[in-house]
């Protein structure tokens, strides 16, 4: 014979007209209307093949099967509300494993410090962190968070922004006076071009983006990379201001091209979709937003080469 197995709302329904005594009391503590209750009870009554309760005038006593299968049902409900109070303790409890993935660069030079920071000030919380340069996939590697770095393209996931990401153009000054300054982006054309990968080198002229072409020199998948070949006086190199900061503050690298905006992006914490975030995960976004937004360390070395107040506008 094929078990019945009843609605998890129909025991509910039971167990609050036997708590209250009345049908009436039981719709107003679960929000339903009376004969909303009425039928879940007439329903569990049928698949348990027993009269549950009697109607009388002060509501609804319980019959001799009613108080049995309470006793029953009783312990089995308490441990559902435990188990939702172990869950809300463990949502609000700053403690347990993060699987976290970053950007290399940026997780060796600024990330890894920070994290180290975080953990002394949260002993409880275990950081399981991967650097690297591809895009993971957040659900499938189960990832509880991800800082990514440019512009998101549009998916569930759920991102906050943390700080603006500044690109700069940068050659070494001997590179520079060997082959002259660029005035105008178009000039870059003319120079050695140290590109990341595949990027396209954008600036904003005349109030539009123009695309701009240099003579390939190199191209590489590391920033730290291209800001060495920039310094070593083998071209120019648009990096983000993060990796730049230390060359241009020490004068090995110079800003070119500072009147132009730059198309950029930004620092990113990203979670999966559909997953709740628990209090660790909350701690640490709030912890990196505290640490890096809304305004850089690493951006002072922009001041010098702010857009002039006359540059064209982003619209």
């Amino acid at each position: 014979m094929k078990p019945t197995v009843p609605d998890l709302l129909d025991v509910l329904a039971f167990a609050e007209v036997y708590n209250s005594g009345s049908y009436t009391g039981a719709a107003e503590r679960l929000g339903l209307s009376k004969p909303v209750i009425s039928r879940r009870i007439a329903r569990l009554e049928r698949r348990l093949g027993a009269r549950l309760f009697t109607r009388t005038a002060r509501g609804a006593d319980p019959t001799e099967m009613g108080s049995i299968y309470y006793g029953r049902i009783s312990k089995i409900l308490a441990d559902f509300e435990d188990a939702r109070e172990v869950v809300a303790s463990a949502m609000n409890q700053v403690a347990g494993r993060i699987r976290l993935s970053a950007p290399l660069s940026f997780g060796i030079s600024y990330l890894a410090d920070a994290l180290a920071d975080f953990a002394r000030e949260y002993p409880a919380v275990e950081l399981d962190t991967e650097f690297t340069d591809h895009k993971v996939d957040l659900v499938g590697g189960g990832y509880d968070l991800a800082v990514r770095i440019g512009r998101l393209a549009d998916s569930a996931l759920v991102a906050r922004r943390i700080a603006p990401v500044k690109k700069v153009a940068i050659a070494s000054p001997a590179y520079l006076d060997a082959n002259g300054r660029p005035v105008r982006p178009a000039d870059l054309a003319h120079h050695d071009a140290l590109l990341y990968r595949n990027e396209t080198w954008r600036f904003r002229v005349d109030g539009g983006w123009e695309t701009v072409h240099g003579k390939l020199r190199m191209r590489s998948n590391n920033g730290e990379m291209l800001c060495v070949a920039a310094e070593n006086h083998l071209g120019i190199c648009l990096l983000p201001s993060f990796i730049a900061a230390d060359s241009l503050r020490d004068g090995t690298v110079e800003q070119i091209l500072p009147d132009y905006e730059l198309d950029e992006g930004a620092l990113y914490a990203v979670m999966p979709p559909g997953r709740a975030v628990t209090a660790r995960v909350r701690a640490l976004v709030e912890f990196l937003s505290r640490r890096f937004g809304p305004h850089p360390t690493w951006d002072p070395c922009w001041e010098a080469g702010k857009p002039a107040a006359n540059a064209p506008a982003e619209v």
